[in-house]
């Protein structure tokens, strides 16, 4: 199975908030969403599972949902 490449993307201020992230990155839809993601356990920090959506990210995370995968950067 290959490994899916990680999306960078540009961030203007560190850290983010996860829910936020979700969005920006194109993981979620939208709030509403994102908040379904995390609440289900669907999303990963640097491979462990986060239910926090207030989690703070800094640079260089990789968030993981669904086998896509995106990282924050400045």
């Amino acid at each position: 199975m290959a490994v899916t490449p990680i999306q960078d993307v540009p961030i203007a201020t560190e850290p983010i908030r996860l829910g936020q992230f979700l969005k920006l990155s194109g993981l979620a839809e939208d709030g509403v969403h994102a908040r379904e993601l995390v609440e289900a356990g669907e999303v990963m920090v640097d491979g462990r599972t986060e239910t926090r959506r207030g989690a703070q990210l800094r640079r260089g995370q990789v968030v993981a949902v669904h086998g896509r995968r995106a990282r924050p950067v400045e």
